[in-house]
């Protein structure tokens, strides 16, 4: 009986615990995002792209413009015509 109750209380502590973990990527995604979107002209829209990308990919560029070899997920993305998601003209210039 007494290692049936031990065995309960982990499994609620397990369970209480997990939100919390869960919660971490999102933290991660929302402050890497926050700086990306920082000076986008619709920073809504730029935030719930920006995270749908990170969660996929677990990285986000730095800076607020290009550098997306850093993160060849992001770089690589393709919309639903197969092109890819944005530009990057930083390159070109």
């Amino acid at each position: 009986m007494k290692s049936s109750t031990i065995f309960v209380c982990a499994m609620v502590l397990v369970l209480l615990a997990t939100p919390a973990m869960a919660d971490d990527g999102s933290d991660f995604c929302d402050t890497r995002c926050e700086v990306r979107c920082s000076k986008a002209g619709r920073r809504d829209r730029c935030l719930e792209y920006c995270g749908i990308c990170c969660d996929k990919c677990h990285c986000v560029p730095s800076g607020t413009y290009g550098n997306k070899d850093e993160c060849p997920c992001y770089r690589d993305m393709k919309n639903s015509k197969g092109q890819p998601k944005a530009l990057n003209l930083s390159n070109n210039l």
